[in-house]
């Protein structure tokens, strides 16, 4: 085996790929630390904090990463105790938030003292699918609206196909089925378990694919049409929904809106028209909402989630009204692709925060939703205040944040 300044060598002068570096050390951990050694290099410079960790990267190559280095280091804060009255989460729970936003935690941290105040917040979920839509190229039109035909008469073929695949997923409708042109785009719509369900509702397609190529001759041009909608904003999501829909909501009386929040139910409700909606709409916004990507993103980094499912967490709808002199609040969301197993999850970390929440392992992720739902309402609810009351740049000038 050669020595590590040999295979850095080989790497500069391009004799060998990065991917490669294993076959040379027969060491999966050796070889992290001469891939490392390289990009000190490329650098100039030791990467002395990538190289400290506890994650198990040798297990983590296995499914979460290629061609490790290292890792990064999120600040992780807690937020709570959080106070929900859901179908799955009931009870109190402190928030694991990884961020390097200053005031965010502290933000969070004020919502959940209103929900304790109030002794909780509703919450549900609405629905739960995961989508994977591939485009069908045909030869005109007329062979289009053939295959969409074939594709309406044969569910059941479909659902059969897809489901052969997995344990897990379920093929709930195959819908909608657009025609543009000579290419036809079939949204196939699973339920996927704990598992956030992506690569499962991929294979499934593809299988189910192979019945209508065999049986029609059509040419999948493509598995992922862009119609799934995976990690894009998306009008179709905010409707339609995708990973799981969540909505919570709560009733604030006057008194504890005044004393925890320093503001009135009618300016939140008349600050959330004005931005939330109105500033929404001249924007042309997808989502309707104030920070629900800072809670989103704050969750999915410590908990191991797809990170890059954080612009479809970010779609939503919040709503504040004044109700017999109360103010009623609530966020609504769409489009949260979550899992409990498998995927960022199995990552040591992630494991811990998962069970700070008591949602790590199979069974557990309509708890967790309910969970990130409620954080959402915490969050989104603070921030509306702090702005009804004219707080936020003091927050962050208080903080220490520009």
């Amino acid at each position: 085996m050669a020595n590590k300044e040999e295979i850095i060598e080989k790497l500069i002068k391009g004799e060998i790929k990065l991917h490669q570096i294993e076959s040379y050390t027969g060491n999966v951990q050796e070889a992290i630390e001469v891939r490392r050694g390289f990009a000190e290099q490329v650098a100039g410079s030791s990467l002395t904090h990538l190289s400290q960790y506890s994650l198990d990267l040798p297990e983590a190559l296995k499914r979460n990463i290629e061609n490790p280095i290292g890792t990064v280091q999120i600040p992780v804060g807690l937020a709570g105790p959080l106070h929900l009255n859901g179908k799955y989460a009931q009870g109190t729970y402190y928030v694991p938030l990884a961020t390097s936003e200053g005031a965010l935690v502290a933000s969070i941290n004020r919502g959940c003292s209103v929900t304790r105040e109030v002794g909780g917040a509703n919450v549900r979920i609405i629905d739960d699918k995961m989508t994977r839509a591939p485009v069908i190229q045909t030869e005109s039109v007329t062979e289009a609206l053939k295959i969409k035909e074939w594709i309406e008469r044969h569910f059941i073929e479909l659902k059969e196909a897809a489901e052969s695949t997995t344990r897990h997923g379920r093929l709930l409708k195959i819908d909608p089925v657009i025609v543009v042109g000579r290419y036809v785009y079939p949204r196939f719509t699973f339920t996927t378990g704990d598992s956030m369900g992506m690569n499962m509702v991929t294979i499934a397609t593809d299988k189910a694919m192979d019945i209508l190529t065999r049986e029609t001759g059509a040419h999948v041009l493509a598995l992922s049409s862009n119609l799934c909608v995976d990690k894009k904003p998306s009008v179709l999501n905010l409707i339609e929904g995708r990973g799981k829909t969540v909505t919570a909501d709560i009733i604030i009386p006057r008194e504890i809106v005044e004393k925890k929040l320093k503001t009135t139910p009618e300016s939140i409700m008349e600050v959330n028209i004005a931005k939330n909606l109105i500033g929404s709409a001249i924007a042309g916004s997808i989502g309707f909402n104030a920070q629900y990507a800072n809670m989103i993103a704050a969750l999915f980094l410590a908990t191991g989630q797809d990170a890059a499912h954080v612009v479809e967490g970010s779609l939503g709808i919040t709503t504040a009204e004044v109700k017999d002199g109360d103010l009623y609040f609530s966020v609504t969301l769409p489009d949260l692709p979550l899992a409990t197993i498998g995927g960022g999850t199995r990552l040591e970390t992630a494991q811990d925060c998962l069970n700070i929440l008591g949602v790590a392992g199979s069974g557990k992720v309509n708890k967790f939703a309910e969970i990130v739902g409620g954080t959402v309402l915490a969050g989104e609810l603070s921030l509306m205040g702090a702005l009804a009351a004219g707080h936020l740049a003091r927050a962050h000038k208080e903080l220490g944040r520009g």
